[in-house]
């Protein structure tokens, strides 16, 4: 496919890329609705699926408001979604008349061991003018845009072309390419080539993602019961109703006391009934005396028509030893949506990387590689465990160990075998401490207070 080439930006729904799109695959209306979802007509937009759910507990995995999910609805699409992410980069022109440029992937016989070397496959994805194409795929550390920048952008260069070919001449350049960084592999999605209103070209690329839920994803009923996925089971091993039903969703029963949901209740039970007599049920949590909505009692009476016992119960039967489960189950078909917070987006770990400059610390955020804070409330617990070598590698050795010597009869820092305090090189000891506490003493120091160490001898 070409790409698509525009000159100037416009409010035409093709040209415009949004940051990021979040879109659900199989969505499906609700099973339940209200009389303001008629009014604002929400439910002709759905946002999630309706998922068969068993209020009971199962494994250990469904404890604090944690959900069981079936493997096999999963395979069947559900909770299945769409990710677009837009990634964008600007071809610049200096004052000094040179112009950054999208260069071609390099000659395969530049690099040891030719095409199939890692660094020449970066550039698998990108065409003859330096932009990736629609349809490739993706890895970590992939090329989208091969751009280059002109390494001076103030002097002025003799031979310099004004025009479009700005930078023909003795110009040096230097990579400043547009890669992918993402843990899991994507899709070019589409491709922009357009300029803002500062005359400058910009290249947009989509990147698509199509992800099944996994352990960690979020998801949430429309009470505000969220709720992240714990476990996902196989459907041979959930409990089954006597049609041989498999639940796809199972949620713990200690999630409705304190929540007081009552609403969720009501939509199960509508639901149900809704289900068996082939329409959309209207749930209120505090009925209506007129009008069409479903009350418990009409919900009870239409279960009791089609065969099912009348507080939406059924007998459930184990997966593992096939024998019947001891209690009833509320089971029924719940309106559930798939949030946007998922374990893909969030999971970082680190050993060693970046650090600050000033104080010689591991960097912070998931997004610039940082480490993984121990804060106060963690330093008190490995205190009361009396883990006193773990607080020190944590808050020293793997952060900011330093070696400093301290005059031993001043007790200030000294540098270089020289005090400058006591105007001599003697009496000096090596000590390691975290550099953001000599930092510390440094800053002190500049505010007129002299904090002095008094050191002891272990031995």
């Amino acid at each position: 496919m070409a790409k698509q080439a525009m000159g100037t930006i416009s409010m035409n729904q093709y040209e415009r890329m949004d940051g990021l799109i979040y879109t659900l695959i199989y969505p499906q209306k609700p099973m339940v609705k209200s009389r303001t979802l008629d009014v604002v007509n929400f439910d002709k937009i759905p946002g999630g699926q309706n998922a068969c759910m068993a209020v009971m507990s199962y494994s250990g995995y469904d404890i604090e408001d944690a959900i069981i999910l079936n493997k096999a609805a999963i395979d069947r699409g559900f909770g299945r979604c769409m990710v677009l992410r837009k990634h964008q980069t600007s071809v610049k022109r200096y004052a000094n008349g040179t112009m950054d440029r999208t260069c071609g992937p390099p000659d395969s016989s530049v690099f040891t061991d030719g095409d199939q070397d890692k660094r020449f496959q970066r550039y698998q994805a990108i065409d003859k003018d330096g932009i990736c194409r629609i349809g490739e795929p993706m890895e970590n550390g992939y090329i989208m845009v091969n751009k280059e920048s002109p390494t001076d952008t103030t002097s002025n260069i003799a031979g310099v072309d004004f025009g479009f070919n700005a930078g023909m001449g003795d110009v040096q350049y230097k990579s400043s390419g547009m890669s992918y960084r993402g843990s899991a592999p994507s899709y070019v999605d589409k491709v922009l080539i357009t300029s803002n209103e500062n005359e400058q070209f910009l290249i947009k690329v989509m990147l698509r993602q199509v992800r099944r839920p996994e352990i960690g994803d979020k998801f949430a009923s429309r009470h505000g019961q969220k709720g992240v996925c714990g476990l996902i089971v196989g459907e041979e091993d959930l409990p089954f109703n006597e049609a041989g039903h498999v639940p796809d969703l199972i949620m713990n029963p200690h999630g409705f006391p304190s929540r007081m949901t009552v609403g969720k209740l009501l939509e199960l039970l509508v639901g149900k009934s809704g289900l068996y007599e082939g329409r959309q049920g209207y749930s209120s949590a505090f009925g209506e005396e007129h009008g069409s909505a479903d009350t418990a009692m009409a919900a009870s009476e239409s279960l009791i028509r089609n065969g099912l016992n009348y507080t939406g119960k059924d007998i459930l039967y184990s997966g593992t030893n096939g024998k019947p489960l001891d209690a009833y189950i509320f089971s029924g078909p719940v309106f559930y949506q798939k949030l946007k917070h998922m374990v893909l987006d969030k999971y970082h770990a680190r050993a060693r990387g970046p650090r600050a400059v000033l104080t010689r610390q591991p960097t912070e955020g998931r997004s610039r590689d940082g480490g993984l804070r121990l804060g106060e409330m963690e330093r008190d617990c490995l205190i009361a465990y009396g883990a006193s070598n773990l607080i020190m590698e944590r808050l020293m050795h793997s952060s900011d160990a330093f070696s400093a010597s301290v005059c031993l009869s001043c007790g200030l820092l000294q540098y270089q075998n020289w005090c400058q305090y006591c105007r001599s090189g003697e009496k000096v000891a090596d000590i390691r401490i975290p550099y953001a506490c000599k930092l510390l003493f440094q800053e002190l120091q500049s505010m007129n207070v002299l904090p002095r160490l008094r050191l002891k001898d272990n031995s």
